[in-house]
């Protein structure tokens, strides 16, 4: 059975929860739900089990803080001698509109900590990732207290809408490859955005 890394990058810990930085989190927690998986906690993270059509998809929310989410990637795909290609990282992004998503095979970090880590740990920036858009409303230096803060309620819900979208585009990704599911997720988007 072929096997994927889903990873959902965020902070653990209740002054966290909901906050635009923990995109990741609701994007596997949306999985999980979705599957039917239940959270354990283990070593360098929160993991989940579940399976698509035959493929086996191990979920995981770091408990390393974002700026370490590398150690517990590196060690889970150790663990579950996941290659590369099956290692799908899913992260706010300040550069898109709030609640658009979009897939991509790899780049760069655009100063965002977690997908550094990761990059630095692994030796390379080729690793999949779908983006979650948070917008960027805020005023020049106070990023921090940006991604840090939670949704508006309109906002919020806009992130809610597009969860089911979010957890098609991971199963895509895991049945017929990261291009197909980029497809998918982008012309998605760009219909609704034509409404």
């Amino acid at each position: 059975m072929e096997k994927f890394l889903i990873v959902g990058l965020g902070n653990i810990g209740p002054e966290y929860e909901g906050t635009r930085h923990n995109a990741g989190f609701r994007v596997v927690n949306a999985l999980a739900a979705d599957g039917g998986a239940t959270w354990e906690d283990r070593r360098y993270g929160f993991v989940a089990r579940m399976s698509v059509k035959g493929r086996q998809l191990i979920l995981l929310k770091p408990s390393t803080f974002m700026n370490l989410s590398g150690n517990a990637v590196r060690y889970w795909m150790q663990q579950e001698k996941i290659e590369l290609p099956h290692l799908l990282v899913c992260v706010d992004d300040l550069a898109l509109p709030v609640a658009t998503l979009r897939m991509k095979p790899g780049g760069s970090d655009a100063g965002h900590n977690g997908l550094k880590h990761i990059a630095q740990t692994l030796g390379t920036q080729a690793f999949n990732r779908l983006r979650v858009g948070i917008g960027n409303d805020f005023p020049r230096g106070s990023q921090i207290d940006f991604v840090l803060g939670r949704f508006s309620p309109d906002d919020e819900q806009a992130i809610d809408a597009r969860m089911p979208d979010a957890v098609r585009a991971v199963k895509t990704f895991c049945l017929a490859g990261p291009q197909f599911a980029m497809n998918e997720c982008n012309k998605k988007q760009a219909k609704s955005e034509d409404k």
